[in-house]
């Protein structure tokens, strides 16, 4: 029975398919992505691991991080012991060497706090990647290195991470605030390590682009919903391989990498059980629902639906089609060199391996929690959902509060001020290459109230 009803499954999938196909013209149809085998694991174990584990065994010493960062006394994930006083993002583990370091986590990129609450699992878009971090390591280096007798382990914990810092820190900067340099970092990273035994070499392996191209980072709640992961669907196989290459950053060895590794079918079975955050206002009941007729009239074949019978259509949708920034996918091909790495790398050894599948256009993502994940568009260029159904309404120049972070309940997304100029690190700018808001013009035919009446549907996924 259970055969036949998977049997049943992938025809249904396949006629839908078909169905959303036959509606574009032809030669610019969406490409479906299969699904891959995924491990299954602990949810309770991956959280705890996600949040104590040790998949980074290289860091800046305990005391030392305190000396220039300090206590942080918020707590939001209620940790004890040697984490109490660290911020949600960074994790104190034990180093080979048995010395006491801290490192950052996975909640760097995969958490935000919003409205004074931590969102595990909501992209964070208050990053800032303006700032090259190479002398801060040049200083720890230096610092560290004084040390003797007993305190020399000190050094020898924190080593693997202070290369690291220092080779790719300089290339790791952009002009604007709030975007991800997540695409950047593996290219850079990997540029430094042997694919097979994925030992370190100070000497750059790879011929890199100087181009920074952002990206916004999606929700982790979407995750369980997608076939394939990244913005252009080209992370195929486990998943949980690509979720632990934030080893990359300071593993020593693929035996290192292993065990890593055989943590990270919990931290995916955590993930899976993440589910988005509720809207907390009050929503317009039948203007919601005269926006779900409007919704399912013009955006399930490439969105899905949602609900208790909700489908969703795993969609590559081409450049053609979606005319989006280009940037990001096309450095996979006229720069593949990353890619080739990683498909010829440990990471597509073993009984789940993973590659990728380079494709020219992008995944039209699950709307899951949709309200809470502005700025939008896969690059973050677009600050509200109303300019992402009016594209006459997306500023060229925009600014919003860093410090202070004020959310437009109404209509989701920042509260920002348009500006004439590209100013200071705080204004997005969308005449930079990777950063453009073009693309997308699928509500422009709407009018003014069909709109409103969709972003009161959008509140209620």
């Amino acid at each position: 029975m259970k055969k036949l009803s998977a049997l049943i499954a992938i025809v249904v999938t396949c006629m839908a398919f078909v169905t959303i196909t036959n509606k574009f013209n032809e030669g610019e149809n969406p490409e479906f992505i299969y699904p891959s085998k995924q491990r299954t694991g602990n949810a309770a174990i991956g959280y705890t691991y996600l949040t104590t584990g040790d998949y980074l065994k290289s860091g800046i010493p305990y005391s030392l991080f305190f000396m220039g960062a300090g206590k942080d006394t918020n707590n939001f994930l209620n940790r004890t012991g040697n984490n109490k006083n660290l911020a949600h993002d960074f994790t104190a583990v034990k180093a080979p060497n048995g010395e006491l370091i801290v490192a950052p986590n996975c909640l760097q990129c995969h958490a935000q706090v919003f409205d004074g609450k931590l969102i595990v699992g909501l992209g964070n878009s208050l990053t800032d990647y303006t700032i090259n971090r190479q002398g801060t390591a040049l200083f720890a280096e230096k610092f560290l290195k004084t040390l003797s007798g007993e305190n020399a382990k000190k050094y020898e914990a924190a080593k693997n991470f202070i290369t690291a810092i220092k080779a790719i820190a300089p290339s790791l900067v952009t002009t604007t605030k709030g975007v991800n340099l997540a695409d950047a970092l593996a290219a850079l990273l990997v540029s430094h390590r042997d694919p097979q035994t994925l030992e370190w070499s100070d000497k750059n392996l790879l011929d890199l682009p100087t181009e920074i191209i952002p990206t916004d980072v999606p929700a982790w709640w979407l995750l369980k919903k997608k076939n394939a992961m990244f913005y252009n669907g080209f992370g195929r196989g486990d998943f949980g391989r690509f979720l632990m290459a934030s080893n990359l950053l300071t593993v020593t060895d693929t035996a290192e990498a292993k065990e890593v590794d055989s943590h990270f079918n919990d931290v995916l079975a955590f993930i899976n059980s993440i589910q988005p955050p509720k809207f907390p206002k009050a929503i317009n009941v039948a203007m919601a629902s005269e926006g779900k007729s409007i919704f399912m009239a013009t955006c399930k074949k490439c969105h899905g639906t949602y609900g208790e019978d909700g489908s969703y259509p795993n969609l590559l949708i081409p450049e053609s089609i979606i005319k989006t920034d280009s940037a990001l996918y096309t450095s996979n091909y006229s720069n593949p060199q990353f890619v080739n790495w990683f498909n010829q790398s440990w990471f597509t050894s073993g009984d789940h391996p993973a590659k990728l599948v380079p494709y020219r256009g992008y995944i039209a993502p699950p709307l899951d929690g949709i309200w809470v994940t502005a700025p939008y568009l896969h690059n973050g260029s677009v600050p509200n959902l109303e300019a992402v159904l009016n594209s006459k309404k997306r500023p060229k120049y925009w600014q919003r509060n860093f410090t202070q972070p004020s959310y437009n309940y109404d209509i989701p997304g920042y509260n920002y001020e348009t500006k004439d100029v590209p100013g200071n690190n705080e204004v997005y700018n969308t005449t930079q290459k990777g950063f453009s808001n073009e693309g997308h013009y699928f509500g422009d035919k709407l009018s003014d109230a069909q709109r409103r009446s969709v972003i009161e549907y959008l509140k209620t996924l």
